[in-house]
């Protein structure tokens, strides 16, 4: 399981303005906000964008780097361990396992279930319910040896909410490889991504018929 909520793209404007530094064509850019507040790209700025992209990882690319994005995502301690690999220019708040994992009851939702057999989620109640005697065992007698249980305990399953912080490169380098993951989770995280302003164009670099250029 994984939600990706509260999204925000940012910077697109200065981002577009920065890949027109080196030939100092500003006069050429042709991008506007809408009667939204949504940045659109013009004619002009947007095929700058698509050919710089095509033109590779290198200097052409890197004003991707400035496109900045912002989200809320609740998923597995399990796939929070693969996300972390993807630690340059990546930054995350998350909900603290360490200080709040005694602070509300353990419920069968505060973990993902959604691809076990009948079986193991039948003694995965029992797992929850473990958990939830050893917390209210920690919040009577506050005996720290509940408290590393909690913890030692929990599984990989468990649910974790972090703040994400990222940009167009990271999720460039993120889709190509992850997207045919054995995960489920990972291929809920492309989809959301293929949904950006712009992804299309410049993460997946696809051209009008859909393929990659």
């Amino acid at each position: 399981m994984i939600k990706l909520e509260r999204t925000s793209v940012m910077n697109l404007e200065n981002a577009m303005r920065g890949a027109r530094n080196p030939l100092n064509s500003w006069g050429r850019m042709d991008s506007g906000y809408d009667q939204d507040g949504n940045y659109v790209l013009g004619p002009n700025d947007l095929d700058l964008a698509k050919r710089l992209r095509r033109a590779g990882s290198g200097d052409h690319r890197k004003y991707l780097r400035q496109v900045f994005v912002s989200v809320d995502i609740t998923a597995p301690l399990y796939w929070w361990k693969e996300y972390d690999t993807y630690k340059v220019s990546t930054v995350a708040n998350s909900t603290s396992t360490m200080h709040k994992i005694h602070s509300k009851p353990f419920e069968l939702e505060d973990f993902s279930h959604d691809h076990m057999t009948p079986e193991t989620l039948e003694f995965m109640e029992t797992v929850r319910a473990r958990l939830e005697e050893i917390r209210l065992k920690y919040m009577e007698t506050k005996d720290k040896s509940y408290w590393y249980d909690l913890i030692q305990l929990l599984p990989s399953s468990y649910n974790q909410m972090r703040t994400c912080t990222m940009n167009y490169e990271n999720l460039i380098n993120m889709y190509y490889s992850r997207r045919n993951h054995k995960l489920a989770e990972w291929h809920t995280f492309c989809d959301w991504v293929e949904t950006l302003p712009y992804a299309k164009e410049l993460i997946l670099a696809q051209d009008e018929e859909g393929s990659e250029s």
